[in-house]
């Protein structure tokens, strides 16, 4: 019983901590900082309880892409920590919402509530640049670089190519940027999906609930890596489950395992470099195929 219990609390727990030191950053304007001491303390959390309390033992053993799954990480994080500095830099952050926002935003609402609203805009560009990355050939393509794992843990979170992460950032950023949200929201958009992402993919046994009707759980997203087109595409929800259920790609079967077995039917190049330049392979290997058929293939 006490079991069930600390595998219910465990996830909004982590989550709880993680905002913590993050509110307190963005209050005394150290928001940056806090978040990158943030985002490692929570790596190294993860990291003990993964081996402490595995959801699917199997991914405990080595997939030989620890590499990849780094660079990956590191290209991408530093890229878009660079984005963020120049923008500040050159004063775009303070023309479109400033400190206090622009336009209608509601900017006299309690900071929880404008980081919610934050959030709900942000989720729609997000969910949409993730369902067209499935349904659309060419974007398939580097999105499959992700798909790719064999397992799921926090470490390969962030193995996302770096034109995917473009994508994901020209569907949600300006939809922020356009509603005059201020620069706090923007940091803690930010740092929520990065905490969120993290828990999406770890592997530590956990229970959600009523939580799977809100959050991108790592009992949702597991269904979302499936192999079985049914079930993988589906789920596509960053941070919030929203639009999955308002535009019908919710899915959650509680009679049974997500499946183990995850990845794409395609090989997939070993290195990091291979994994940057295969999807321009494909992409050229598309111009005499038939898309239906190569799009089997891949998938």
């Amino acid at each position: 019983m006490l079991r069930k219990i600390f595998e219910y609390l465990l996830w909004p727990l982590i989550l709880v901590a993680a905002l913590i030191p993050t509110g307190i950053g963005i209050a005394h304007k150290q928001g940056p900082l806090a978040f990158n001491i943030t985002y490692f303390s929570l790596a190294a959390l993860l990291f003990f309880l993964e081996r402490k309390f595995p959801h699917e033992k199997e991914w405990l053993h080595s997939d030989g892409q620890e590499f990849p799954d780094f660079a990956h990480t590191a290209f991408t994080k530093s890229f878009v920590q660079l984005l963020i500095v120049s923008a500040t830099v050159i004063g775009l952050a303070d023309v479109v919402g400033g400190d206090q926002g622009t336009g209608l935003w509601p900017n006299h609402w309690p900071m929880f509530l404008q980081v919610v609203l934050g959030l709900v805009i942000a989720e729609f560009g997000l969910y949409w640049a993730h369902r067209i990355a499935h349904e659309w050939m060419p974007l398939w393509y580097f999105h499959a670089v992700h798909h790719s794992s064999k397992k799921l843990w926090f470490f390969n979170t962030g193995r996302f190519h770096i034109v995917d992460t473009l994508k994901s950032m020209i569907f949600s950023a300006p939809l922020l940027a356009l509603s005059g949200a201020p620069k706090d929201v923007m940091l803690w958009f930010g740092a929520i999906t990065a905490y969120i992402g993290f828990l999406t993919h770890c592997n530590i046994q956990m229970r959600f609930g009523w939580l799977n009707y809100i959050f991108n759980t790592p009992a949702l997203h597991r269904w979302h890596h499936s192999k079985d087109l049914r079930e993988g595409n589906k789920n596509y929800g960053e941070n919030l489950m929203l639009w999955d259920l308002v535009f019908g790609t919710y899915y959650d079967d509680t009679n049974r395992r997500p499946p183990v077995e995850i990845g794409i039917k395609s090989a997939m190049p070993k290195s990091f470099w291979g994994q940057v330049v295969e999807p321009f392979r494909w992409h050229k290997f598309q111009t005499s195929a038939k898309e239906g058929t190569h799009k089997r293939e891949l998938l």
